[in-house]
C-alpha cells in the first residue's frame, strides 16, 4: 500500500488481532525451522549478507581512527558515520516502494553493487572528503539491502518464524565482531587503512551466488501500484536536510546559520509526513515501534561511533584493541536477539524492550568512566557486552512487531519508516555527538568531549524507557 498520510491508529487496533489471517505466507503444514529443507537456501543468502555488512561495519569501526588521522580529517570524524546514514534514509524509502512494486529481489542485488562500490570509493579516497563521499554511496547500498531483507522475512516466513529469523540477523554478527577487529587492525597496521576498505568487495560475490535461486521463488510486487514519487521526494528533502544540518554543526560561526535554517525547513516538514502520524509523540503501536527504533539506533550508536577514537588517543590502544574493545558487544548482541525470540517471552515482548533499553542506558554511560585515569580501561569492554544484549533485545523485538502489525501490502513502506528512523536517529545523535565532541575541544585532546557524548546518549537511551511503555497497540 502506497502510504498517503492516513492516520494509523485505525490500523494498529485492527491489524494485530488479523494478523495471523493477513501478514505473510501460510502457516507450512510441517514443522520445517529456518534451516529445514524448506526454508534452507534462503536463510543461508540472507545471512550471507548480513554477514558482508557486519563484517564491513567491524572493520571501519577498527580503521577509521587511523584514516581519520591519515586523511587530515578528525574534525569531519563523525560526518564518516552519519553521512552513510545520510545517504541511507534516500535509498531506504526508495527501496520500500521498489519491493512494494517489483518485488525485493533489484533493489536488494543493485544494493550490493552499490555497497561495494562505495568501498572502493573510500578506500582509494586521497582527502576526506572524497573518503566521506564513498561513505555516502555505501549509503544507498545499505539502505536498499536492509529494506528488501525484511520484506523478504515478511513474505517469505510464516510469524511463527519471523523472531527466529530476525535472531539469526543478529547470529550472523557473532564471527565478524570476532574476526573482523582483528583482521582490520592487522591489515591496518601492516597493509595500510586502504586495504581494509578495497579488499572487503570480493565477498560480494557470496550473497549473489546463495541468494538468487531462493529469491526468484519469492510472490511479486504489486506491478500495477504507481510509484510514491510523492515519498521520494520528501525522503531526498529529509536527507538533504540533515545533510545541511550536519555540515554547519561542524562550525558554530554565525555564517552556519544559513544552512542549519535551511536544513532545518527541510528536514522537519519531511520527516513528520514521511513517517506515520504520531511517531513523534509515540502514539502506540506502529508509530511507537518506529520511534524506539530510531532512539535505540541512535543512541548507542553515536555512543559506539567514539569508543576506538577515545581508547586510541586517550588510553594508547592500538587500532586492534580498540575495535576488540566492541567485540563483546557483538557476541551480546546476538545472544539477546536469540533470548527474544525463545517462544515462552512472547507474550513478554514489550517487557523485554524496556528492559534492554535500561540495560543500554547503563551501557553508554559506562565508557564515560574510563577517562578517568584511576577506572581501568577495560570498563568499555564491560559496558558493551551489558548493551550488545540490551540491543539484541530491542532491535529484533521491534523488527517482529514491525511486521506483526504491517499489512502484506504494507510492508515495504512500514519497514522502510522503520529503516528510516533508525538512519534519521543514527544521523541527529552520531551528529550532535559530533557537535558536541568538536565544540567542548575534542579535536584538541579535552576529554570532558568525550565524557558529554557518553553521557548525553545514556540520556537519550532512557527516554527510550518510557516509549517502550506504548509499543501495544490499544484494544478495538
Amino acid at each position: 500500500m502506497k502510504w498517503v498520510g492516513a492516520p494509523y491508529s485505525w490500523r494498529v487496533t485492527t491489524v494485530e488481532t488479523q494478523s495471523s489471517e493477513q501478514t505473510g505466507p501460510p502457516e507450512p503444514p510441517d514443522s520445517d525451522g529456518v534451516l529445514g529443507r524448506r526454508y534452507r537456501a534462503l536463510t543461508l543468502g540472507i545471512v550471507s549478507v548480513v554477514l558482508l555488512i557486519a563484517f564491513e561495519a567491524s572493520a571501519v569501526n577498527t580503521a577509521m581512527p587511523v584514516a581519520g588521522r591519515a586523511l587530515d580529517g578528525l574534525s569531519l570524524y563523525a560526518f564518516a558515520f552519519s553521512g552513510y546514514f545520510t545517504a541511507s534514509l534516500l535509498s531506504m524509502v526508495v527501496s520500500g516502494e521498489w519491493c512494494d512494486r517489483k518485488g525485493p529481489l533489484a533493489p536488494l542485488f543493485t544494493g550490493i553493487a552499490a555497497f561495494a562500490a562505495g568501498l572502493v570509493i573510500s578506500g582509494s579516497a586521497q582527502n576526506m572528503w572524497t573518503f566521506i563521499g564513498g561513505r555516502a554511496v555505501q549509503g544507498l547500498g545499505g539502505g536498499l539491502v536492509i529494506v528488501a531483507l525484511y520484506v523478504i522475512v515478511g513474505r517469505a516466513y510464516p510469524e511463527r518464524l519471523r523472531p527466529s529469523v530476525m535472531a539469526s540477523f543478529s547470529a550472523a554478527w557473532v564471527l565478524p565482531v570476532i574476526v573482523g577487529p582483528v583482521v582490520a587492525g592487522a591489515v591496518t597496521e601492516h597493509l595500510g587503512w586502504r586495504w581494509v576498505f578495497l579488499a572487503i568487495p570480493a565477498l560480494v560475490l557470496l550473497p549473489l551466488a546463495v541468494m538468487l535461486p531462493a529469491l526468484r521463488n519469492l510472490p511479486p510486487g504489486d506491478r500495477t501500484a504507481a510509484l510514491d514519487r510523492r515519498r521520494i521526494v520528501l525522503a531526498l528533502a529529509v536527507a538533504t536536510g540533515a545533510g545541511l544540518l550536519q555540515y554547519a554543526g561542524q562550525d558554530l560561526s554565525p555564517v552556519m546559520l544559513v544552512p542549519a535554517a535551511v536544513g532545518v525547513a527541510l528536514l522537519v516538514p519531511g520527516v513528520l509526513r514521511l513517517l506515520p502520524r504520531g511517531t513523534f509523540r509515540a502514539a502506540r503501536g506502529l508509530p511507537a515501534v518506529i520511534l524506539l527504533r530510531g532512539v535505540a539506533a541512535g543512541s548507542f550508536i553515536g555512543a559506539e561511533s567514539f569508543i576506538p577514537l577515545m581508547l586510541v588517543t586517550e588510553r594508547g590502544y592500538s587500532a586492534t584493541l580498540a575495535g576488540l574493545s566492541l567485540t563483546g558487544g557483538g557476541l551480546t548482541w546476538a545472544l539477546g536477539s536469540y533470548v527474544q525470540s525463545r517462544p515462552r517471552l512472547q507474550p513478554h515482548r514489550e517487557r523485554l524492550i524496556r528492559a534492554g533499553m535500561l540495560l543500554m542506558a547503563a551501557a553508554v554511560a559506562g565508557p564515560a568512566l574510563a577517562l578517568a585515569g584511576s577506572v581501568p580501561a577495560w570498563i568499555v569492554h564491560v559496558s558493551w557486552i551489558v548493551g550488545g544484549f540490551g540491543m539484541g533485545l530491542v532491535i529484533s523485538s521491534a523488527g517482529v512487531l514491525l511486521l506483526k502489525l504491517s499489512r502484506p501490502e504494507e510492508a515495504g513502506s512500514n519497514s522502510a519508516s522503520l529503516q528510516v528512523s533508525d538512519a534519521l536517529g543514527n544521523i541527529v545523535l552520531v551528529g550532535a555527538s559530533g557537535v558536541l565532541f568538536t565544540t567542548l575541544g575534542g579535536t584538541t585532546g579535552h576529554r570532558g568531549a568525550f565524557v558529554a557524548v557518553f553521557l548525553a546518549m545514556a540520556a537519550v537511551a532512557l527516554a527510550g524507557v518510557v516509549v517502550a511503555g506504548r509499543l501495544t497497540p490499544k484494544a478495538p
